[in-house]
């Protein structure tokens, strides 16, 4: 067994095929599959289910990322012991839903990197449930999800509360119900509206809010920072959590406003989400120490 070869099969689940994960690691394909099948015989279980679409990690494959991760980070140890700076570079990875990307994560990097400057970091803006799928493998060290009241991580993760706060009213500023205390559903309903599209939570809000009845302008977006910009060219009005807005570039420069939402008392907070094991990696703590940190720097709290 040799350590690339635990190395392709983390690569493989993190990029999602045999195709990407050559490219990323700059080696063949047909030398790719060829490394992976020999850890299938030595180790005895398929690792890679492979179909005519395409060859994506197994059931069983799953099951062996995390101890392949651990055999990984012990080698990395060891390097580091014996003196390898280059090895000692430690990558962590991170994914968000980007509802805070601005506003939470990028002060959090910033912190990060000067404690530790050898170290990479990785940001994915994912959904959801990738975010899940990904840090229960192992691919992803952190990941940054909203909850709404009632909601639940997998009992395999653990999670630390970063902010709560309220969905509100994205409104691009000069726009009549910019002036407005707050806006209702009805309000909402007359305008152009910009959805997150399916597997966001704020599109499960947005659903939740408008019922039956949507707004008969309905675009989708990508993820919360395209809705910020598409509602700060005007194209229309969106629905996000207010951390993802309070002290956002575009609010600062002040072509967009948020607004509290009529009678609503919807709570949404987001959360740091990582695998659940009995040893913590340093960089995992200080990431979320930081995270922490950040928010309430923004807020004007006490760190």
């Amino acid at each position: 067994m040799r350590l690339e070869q635990l190395e392709y099969l983390v690569a493989v689940s993190k990029h999602g095929s045999l195709r990407r994960a050559s490219e990323h690691l700059h080696i063949s394909q047909p030398a790719l599959s060829e490394a992976i099948v020999k850890l299938e015989r030595e180790l005895g279980v398929t690792l890679l289910d492979r179909r005519r679409s395409g060859a994506q990690i197994s059931h069983a494959g799953r099951d062996l990322l995390q101890p392949m991760g651990e055999v990984l980070d012990a080698v990395a140890r060891l390097r580091a012991a014996a003196g390898d700076q280059l090895a000692s570079r430690r990558l962590l990875r991170v994914g968000t839903v980007n509802a805070g990307t601005a506003t939470l994560l990028l002060p959090a990097l910033r912190a990060f990197q000067t404690q530790h400057p050898s170290s990479l970091v990785e940001v994915c803006n994912l959904q959801q449930d990738d975010i899940y799928r990904r840090v229960t493998e192992g691919t992803l060290e952190v990941g940054l999800v909203n909850l709404l009241d009632g909601d639940d991580v997998p009992p395999e993760l653990d999670h630390t509360t970063l902010t709560t706060g309220r969905p509100v009213a994205v409104i691009p500023a000069g726009h009549p119900l910019a002036d407005r205390g707050e806006v209702s559903a009805d309000d909402l309903r007359g305008e152009h509206f910009v959805a997150m599209r399916a597997g966001y939570l704020m599109h499960r809000f947005a659903h939740r809010l408008f019922g039956d009845d949507l707004p008969l302008e309905w675009y989708a977006a990508d993820g919360a920072e395209m809705g910020k910009i598409m509602v700060a060219q005007g194209i229309g009005i969106t629905l996000l959590p207010d951390y993802s807005v309070t002290g956002d570039p575009l609010e600062r420069a002040g072509l967009l406003v948020a607004r509290p939402l009529t009678g609503d008392r919807t709570s949404v907070t987001m959360v740091a989400v990582r695998r659940r094991q009995s040893r913590v990696p340093a960089v995992v703590q200080d990431m979320i120490h930081h995270l922490r940190h950040g928010r309430r720097s923004i807020q004007g709290l006490p760190a």
